[in-house]
């Protein structure tokens, strides 16, 4: 693939949850996730992912056609939902055509062919690696790992929050021929202002084939996917600010870009209900970035514009174009 990312670069992306469940637990009533010792609020790397795969193949037309697809997502067959090994089989192709396992020589045949039509098709891939399970035969199987070039921390409020637990009627009867009504309950929180930190990292960039553009689409995805959150337990999410720093020298970054902001201009922060209760304080972010400069070869940014910084942005810094 021609234009394979060659610098490194830092993602900041910061967005707010009101009246919301960012991030159920199942193994906890789906409850919000919620560090016990801090009333932090947690939301793991593999929900803002989703974020971005459900965005790019809803809206961006990764969605199986015109040879751009979504590596992980659900697709139901006649047998039911597909498994990992079964979606592997949809990338034995040749010359576009899916091609039956019986014509093939022998799995390494099968291991090239997957392998090169699932990083041309496949952006997730391309961005946050898999490990698929490939099976010839039922006696000869093997599968391929690819290391993702693209990755993200868990994310973490910035203050500690409240957890709400509502319940209601539903509107149809328990059981047949009941008067009584089904009822509901669910966890929420008012609100969670919530910062991930992410790397892009040209090394790996190389196995998968990742692409500036396909940098692009990640960076626009994480914006306008948060804004499509539209479920009933996801709608409430809204994208606040997103940092991107391209660096000069090969291997280096800052690193903890999600610990040199805070938020300030509150006395409580668990009454914190909407941005105009705070301000978010990037004091150290920008002396950070200042302090790098000549490792850094560009910084874009785009902010919401109804949250109050701390401080103006550089002239230097760029306008963050979404696709």
């Amino acid at each position: 693939m021609s234009n394979v990312v060659d610098k490194r670069s830092e993602l900041l992306f910061c967005y707010d949850v009101t009246d919301a469940n960012p991030n159920g637990d199942p193994m906890d009533e789906n409850k919000p996730r919620i560090d016990e010792e801090t009333g932090i609020n947690i939301v793991t790397d593999v929900r803002l992912k989703r974020t971005v795969r459900d965005y790019l193949c809803d809206y961006r037309g990764f969605n199986g056609a015109s040879g751009k697809d979504i590596l992980i997502r659900e697709i139901t067959e006649a047998s039911g939902l597909q498994d990992a090994k079964m979606r592997a089989e949809d990338f034995i192709l040749k010359n576009g055509n899916k091609t039956a396992k019986k014509e093939l020589k022998g799995l390494a045949e099968m291991l090239e062919i997957v392998d090169r039509n699932i990083k041309e098709q496949c952006i997730d891939l391309r961005l946050f690696g898999a490990t698929l399970p490939i099976e010839f035969t039922p006696k000869d199987k093997s599968s391929i790992t690819y290391t993702g070039p693209v990755q993200f921390k868990i994310g973490r409020s910035l203050h500690a929050v409240e957890l709400k637990h509502i319940k209601g009627t539903g509107a149809f009867a328990s059981q047949p021929g009941s008067q009584q009504k089904t009822f509901r309950e669910e966890y929420v929180l008012p609100y969670s202002f919530i910062a991930f930190h992410g790397i892009v990292n040209e090394t790996a960039a190389v196995h998968t084939g990742l692409t500036d553009e396909d940098v692009k689409e990640l960076v626009s995805a994480l914006w306008k996917g948060t804004q499509n959150l539209i479920s009933r337990s996801k709608f409430g999410q809204m994208p606040r600010l997103l940092v991107k720093v391209t660096y000069k020298e090969k291997g280096f970054f800052i690193g903890d870009l999600d610990k040199k902001i805070k938020i300030a201009g509150c006395d409580n922060p668990l009454k914190i209900r909407g941005l105009k209760d705070f301000v978010l304080d990037i004091t150290e972010l920008l002396a950070t970035l200042e302090k790098y400069a000549a490792k850094i070869e560009s910084i874009e940014y785009i902010v919401d514009e109804n949250l109050k910084l701390s401080g103006k942005l550089p002239g230097t810094f760029k306008s963050l174009a979404l696709l």
